[in-house]
C-alpha cells in the first residue's frame, strides 16, 4: 500500500524533468497564443524548464487537436485550446478528426471573453443601426470575415437575428482577418478582444459594438449589440487547457495547481482583463461542465444562422 501511494507523490515531485510543448490551435498574433505565450514564460521561470509555444493553426483547428490527441499523455504536449475546438466544431460537423470528449481530459478554464465588432475607418457607418441600414440598402453586396470558429460564428449570429444579406469570408487567422478589414477588402469582422482592442485602441479601425450582455470596461463607451438595434444578441468565446485523455491524476493536478496559480497573480488578472476578458479559473468538473452547457448553446446558434458545413 505504502509503494501504491509513493508512485503518484514521485511522478508529480519528478514532473516535469523535460521541455514541456503548449500547442496553440491558432496563428501567432491570435488571443489563444498571446494567452499561452504568458503563461509559458512564468511556467518555464517557475520550473526550471523550457516551455515552448508551438502554433498549429489551420483548419478549423483540426490539425492542434489531432496532434494533441495523439501525443503521448505524459504532461509533456498540453493544449491551450479554446471553445473552437470544443463546441462550436462539434456544432458545425458531422465528422471530426478528434474526439473532443474522449480524446481529451479538462485542466482548467482561463477566460471568458466578449468579442468585438469592428468595420473600416472608412466605412459609411459608425454604428450596428447604421451599418444594418446601410445592409439592407445594399443586400448582397457587403461581407463580413472571420479568424476561426468563434469569429464566423459571431459575424453569422449577427446576420441572421439582423436580418441582413451579407457574404461571409473565411480567413485562416484573426490577424489575417484584420489586415483584410484594414486593408479594405471587408467590410466586417467580429473578433475576440485580444486581437480587436489593440488596432481600435491605436486607431486603426473602428468599433461599433461588443457582444456581451453588458457594456466591457474595457471600451466602456461602445455600445452592446443588443442595446443597439439587435435585441437578444449575445455572444463570447472563452480559453482553457487540456491535456490528452489518460494522464496521470498527480502530473494533472501539479499541471493545473501552476496554471491557476499563475492565473490569479495581480499581474496576469490585469494583462487578462486589459482585452476585456474576465478570468475564470477554476476545477477541471467545472470546465467540464461549462463545456457541456456550452455546447448546447453553439448547436442553437448553427440552427439560428445556418452555418453548420457537413
Amino acid at each position: 500500500m505504502a509503494a501504491t501511494v509513493a508512485r503518484p507523490a514521485l511522478a508529480q515531485d519528478g514532473y516535469p524533468s523535460q521541455p514541456v510543448r503548449i500547442v496553440v490551435p491558432f496563428a501567432a498574433g491570435s488571443t489563444t497564443d498571446l494567452r499561452a505565450r504568458i503563461f509559458a514564460d512564468r511556467m518555464s521561470a517557475d520550473w526550471k524548464q523550457p516551455v515552448i509555444v508551438d502554433n498549429r493553426g489551420g483548419a478549423n483547428g483540426f490539425i492542434a487537436a489531432e496532434m494533441v490527441a495523439r501525443a503521448k499523455p505524459d504532461g509533456y504536449t498540453v493544449l491551450f485550446g479554446s471553445n473552437t475546438l470544443f463546441v462550436t466544431n462539434p456544432a458545425m460537423f458531422r465528422k471530426l478528426p478528434y474526439d473532443p470528449v474522449g480524446d481529451f481530459a479538462p485542466v482548467t478554464l482561463m477566460s471568458v471573453s466578449p468579442m468585438v465588432v469592428l468595420v473600416n475607418n472608412n466605412f459609411p457607418a459608425r454604428s450596428v443601426e447604421e451599418f444594418i441600414a446601410y445592409a439592407k440598402a445594399h443586400p448582397g453586396q457587403l461581407n463580413f470575415a472571420s479568424g476561426n470558429g468563434s469569429s464566423r460564428g459571431g459575424g453569422e449570429l449577427f446576420r441572421s437575428m439582423a436580418g441582413i444579406d451579407i457574404v461571409h469570408v473565411g480567413y485562416q487567422s484573426s490577424p489575417q482577418a484584420l489586415t483584410a478589414l484594414m486593408a479594405g477588402d471587408v467590410h466586417l469582422l467580429v473578433v475576440d478582444g485580444g486581437a480587436g482592442v489593440p488596432p481600435v485602441k491605436d486607431g486603426l479601425l473602428r468599433c461599433i459594438a461588443t457582444t456581451g450582455r453588458e457594456r466591457t470596461g474595457v471600451l466602456p463607451d461602445v455600445p452592446t449589440v443588443a442595446e443597439s438595434g439587435v435585441p437578444g444578441y449575445e455572444f463570447s468565446s472563452w480559453t482553457a487547457v487540456f491535456v490528452p485523455r489518460g494522464l496521470p491524476g498527480a502530473v494533472a493536478a501539479k499541471l493545473h495547481d501552476k496554471i491557476v496559480e499563475i492565473g490569479h497573480r495581480p499581474e496576469i488578472q490585469e494583462r487578462m482583463r486589459a482585452d476585456g476578458s474576465v478570468p475564470r479559473f477554476g476545477p477541471p468538473e467545472e470546465l467540464a461542465q461549462f463545456i457541456q452547457e456550452d455546447g448546447a448553446r453553439w448547436k442553437r446558434i448553427v440552427a439560428v444562422s445556418g452555418m453548420g458545413e457537413g
